[in-house]
């Protein structure tokens, strides 16, 4: 049993619980806007989060402007970390956040209470497992998320098997893919549910078509078979209601079967301070400067929603550091908000809320992709704004400005797409 005496308590004016591009980025806007007596919690024992695993290029294009690695990008935040001197424990898991901002840490060095006046919650995601998908089959050894396999290679030099099926169209099964078969694998598939792929168009066509790749739309795994290794998978195709049909079934011999099935906020310890969670995006409900539903806790990264690009990441940390400070400070402007909704077509939009009274940038995805696609901002029927979009896709954030000349009239505010 834990004792009050043994609880090392300590108050500080910022806790940043996550040290990956998120949390990096957080603190470091957080200390150059002010903030001098900050911590970084993160459970692992390394800084930057997947990135160190992330060995191929396109990091930092938007930020840089030029082609990163995902270490080399992680090294820059990390560095200009060292250089401010912020500092940060490794190897320690934040347990809990009370409602009145203590959040709870368990460290190599012992129990930790720090007293916070603000907290940013940058914890990232985690992958969707064969359980919460529920295929059925033997219980094998060789079937991985992408994510697992993608360390066991980069990282710790260990092929995960020869013959691959991916199920699920994500960005990371679509570069494991391609890097599985440069280490010399037969991918037979990458087998997605959805009538379109779930990842970035130019991982489609960098990954699977220029490496010949088959992909199956519409298809999935129904059954997975093997006693001590997976020797082959069930495919079957899928109807409009994503309902597998069995008459055109088929198997695939293969040892490794790799999902990249979706990613789920790490949103356990919001809900110990009551944080109110969107269950569309799995993150938390935020306005304008990423507060959530408890007052002093923000939210970035893909804590918040899952990005399809890292600079996005950093460049919205940024954001939940500059508003994190100017909380702290007493700065912020606090001013009635309106809920902002989804519409048709729209499968969400961010932030939730907003003040009307500044200039705001809206982050949204559709539900399905698109030609000359036309998204519209109405408040009730009236049409506020328009933007034309030569292409559109679930996989590709959308981001829309909004003025605040354009919005301070509104009573309510709802995007959707055209017909």
């Amino acid at each position: 049993m834990i004792k009050l005496s043994d609880i090392l308590f300590r108050e500080v004016a910022l806790v940043i619980i996550g040290g990956g591009p998120a949390g990096l980025a957080a603190a470091i806007s957080a200390k150059k806007n002010g903030i001098r007596d900050l911590i970084i919690i993160e459970r692992n024992d390394w800084l930057g989060g997947i990135l160190p695993q992330c060995i191929h290029d396109g990091f930092g294009i938007e930020i840089f402007d030029e082609a990163l690695t995902g270490p080399e990008y992680a090294q820059r935040f990390i560095d200009e970390l060292n250089l401010l001197e912020i500092p940060y424990m490794l190897n320690s898991m934040a347990l809990e956040i009370t409602l009145d901002k203590n959040v709870y840490v368990a460290s190599p060095e012992g129990l930790f209470c720090f007293k916070a006046k603000a907290i940013i919650l940058a914890m990232g995601c985690r992958e969707r497992t064969r359980g919460q998908i529920c295929i059925p089959g033997t219980r094998p050894a060789g079937v991985y998320t992408a994510g697992v396999a993608q360390n066991l290679i980069n990282l710790k030099n260990m092929m995960v098997g020869k013959n691959i099926v991916i199920l699920g169209s994500g960005d990371v099964g679509m570069i494991m893919a391609r890097r599985l078969t440069l280490e010399g694998a037969k991918v037979h598939a990458v087998v997605e549910i959805l009538p379109h792929t779930n990842g970035l168009p130019r991982n489609h066509q960098q990954c699977l078509i220029d490496y010949e790749i088959p992909l199956l739309l519409s298809h999935t795994v129904t059954e997975i078979q093997g006693r001590n290794r997976v020797n082959s998978v069930t495919i079957s195709p899928v109807n409009k209601e994503l309902e597998s049909i069995k008459l055109n079934q088929r198997k695939i011999t293969c040892d490794t079967l790799l999902l990249s099935v979706g990613l789920i906020p790490e949103n356990e310890l919001s809900k110990t301070s009551n944080v109110k969670l969107n269950p569309v995006t799995g993150g938390a409900f935020v306005d304008e400067n990423l507060e959530t539903s408890v007052s002093g806790v923000f939210a970035c990264g893909n804590v918040l929603h899952v990005h399809d690009v890292v600079d996005f990441v950093t460049l919205e940390a940024e954001r939940a550091g500059k508003s994190a400070s100017l909380y702290i400070f007493g700065k912020q402007t606090k001013s009635k908000r309106i809920r902002v909704e989804a519409g048709s077509g729209i499968r969400y939009i961010l932030p939730n809320f907003i003040s009307k009274k500044t200039d705001i940038e809206m982050s949204l995805r559709v539900k399905h992709p698109g030609e000359q696609v036309s998204i519209g901002f109405f408040d009730g029927k009236k049409l506020l704004k328009t933007k034309k979009f030569r292409k559109v896709h679930p996989a590709q954030m959308i981001k829309i400005k909004l003025k605040e000349s354009e919005t301070r009239a509104i009573k309510t505010l709802k995007v959707r797409v055209l017909q």
